[in-house]
């Protein structure tokens, strides 16, 4: 039996028809990934624009999962969080004085989405202007995103520059008071005893 041979320019349009085929497959994978990281990114900003450049906090629910994880400063580690949260969290802060703040750049990556931001923060009540403190800083803040909503948030900032480590500052004051106080207290205490002790023999010399 006779095998017939497959004509080249065949071969050649079967060739360049598979790599079409391919080279479309792959760009269009490409695009809805890249698609998928600027509607990450533009989740994140708008979760901003709401709830920390403007005051519409109620809209938060558009924007976080019903619970979310947070990674942040202190002993606030791997906490998982209802999405009430953010909101309370805001408007804390609108409640005390307003902002003046501003993205700086955003990197997106997967499902994950890294903001740089300048908060600009303007104490409006004592409370704010003591506790708060007024000026800006820099922060930077991690979101894992699934299914459109913020599940998991880093939050990295440096506190050192805010009114926010007043209580801290407070609370070593008070200690070291404390420390102080209490030789003062244990030689007033002495002190008063001795001069008990002195009355005393002193009442006891004139009796004798």
């Amino acid at each position: 039996m006779e095998v017939k041979q497959i004509p080249r320019k065949t071969i050649y349009c079967f060739t360049f028809y598979f790599l079409a085929v391919l080279g479309l497959s792959g760009q269009s994978l490409h695009t809805s990934t890249g698609s998928q990281t600027e509607i990450n990114k533009q989740i994140a900003l708008e979760f901003y624009q709401d709830l920390w450049f403007t005051n519409n906090t109620d809209q938060y629910h558009k924007y976080v999962a019903l619970e979310y994880v947070v990674h942040d400063t202190g002993d606030r580690k791997g906490i998982i969080e209802p999405a009430v949260e953010q909101k309370n969290i805001a408007d804390f802060f609108w409640k005390h004085g307003s902002w003046r703040s501003k993205i700086d750049y955003q990197v997106a990556e997967g499902d994950l989405v890294a903001t740089r931001w300048t908060a600009d923060y303007h104490p409006h009540t004592l409370f704010g202007k003591i506790m708060l403190g007024e000026g800006k800083i820099p922060i930077i803040n991690v979101f894992r995103i699934k299914d459109g909503k913020i599940v998991e948030i880093w939050n990295h900032r440096h506190d050192i520059d805010t009114g926010q480590t007043f209580p801290f500052v407070l609370k070593g004051f008070l200690l070291g008071l404390l420390l102080a106080l209490i030789p003062l207290f244990i030689a007033l205490r002495l002190k008063r005893k001795l001069k008990r002790l002195q009355a005393g023999l002193e009442v006891q010399a004139e009796s004798t």
